[in-house]
């Protein structure tokens, strides 16, 4: 039975209200992140952070974008082409009003997406993120395969999610998130570093902190596929 109170993804979750909420208020936000996964809010924003590096012109693929958590990693001004894609109109909604409050708007376009079947061409954008999505996707191996072809060559696929294989302390919050219907089958560490490599990456990284993992893979190049 799912908790109705939580919510999925397609009812506008409370959740989606939650995670926003502590990440923009880092004091308190940081304590209850810590409290409740065991890991800090600053990996978040420093795997936001990448995106500020990209130069001008660059196109990012943010999903699933929610409700516009990675787009504090983006600079007013820094002229990239920036797509926040989600299966929810609602979560789209918010990540447009987060693009406006934090003076970023016009770098941001949405698109109402399925992970599974990204409406985007092979080698299209130069990085693509991913925070706390993978345990949502219904496929994540699926999700993994779509988000590295709309990777360019030597382009980054960079982010976090919760994992099966992090130990009994975070079972009951998998387990609850279930439940609620905001979490999908997940998938261990190391089904999502073979995954990876499997989808044509390399230079896989994957570190756990607490009931998270972090990961940045690195799209082979042309020229090492045919080696």
């Amino acid at each position: 039975m799912r908790l109705r109170a939580l919510g999925g993804w397609h009812e506008d979750p409370l959740w989606s209200y939650v995670y926003p909420w502590l990440v923009e208020h880092d004091r308190v936000g940081g304590a209850a992140w810590r409290a409740g996964t065991g890991s800090e809010l600053a990996l978040l924003r420093e795997t936001a952070d990448e995106i500020g590096t990209l130069p001008r012109g660059a196109r990012v693929l943010d999903v699933p974008t929610g409700s516009g958590v990675a787009l504090r990693g983006l600079r007013p001004g820094q002229g990239v082409d920036y797509v926040a894609a989600d299966i929810s109109p609602t979560m789209l909604g918010r990540a447009r009003a987060a693009a406006a409050r934090l003076g970023v708007a016009d770098q941001v376009t949405t698109a109402l997406a399925d992970v599974g079947a990204l409406p985007f061409a092979d080698a299209s954008f130069d990085l693509v993120i991913s925070l706390t999505g993978l345990h949502c996707f219904p496929d994540p191996r699926r999700a993994v395969a779509e988000m590295v072809r709309v990777l360019s060559p030597g382009a980054a696929l960079t982010g976090s999610s919760l994992f099966t294989d992090t130990g009994p302390r975070y079972e009951l919050l998998r387990r609850v998130g279930t439940r609620a219907g905001i979490l999908g089958p997940m998938c261990s560490s190391a089904e999502a570093v073979y995954w990876l490599r499997e989808s044509g990456c390399r230079d896989v990284d994957l570190t756990l902190h607490g009931g998270l993992g972090y990961f940045h893979a690195t799209k082979r190049m042309d020229e090492e596929d045919r080696g």
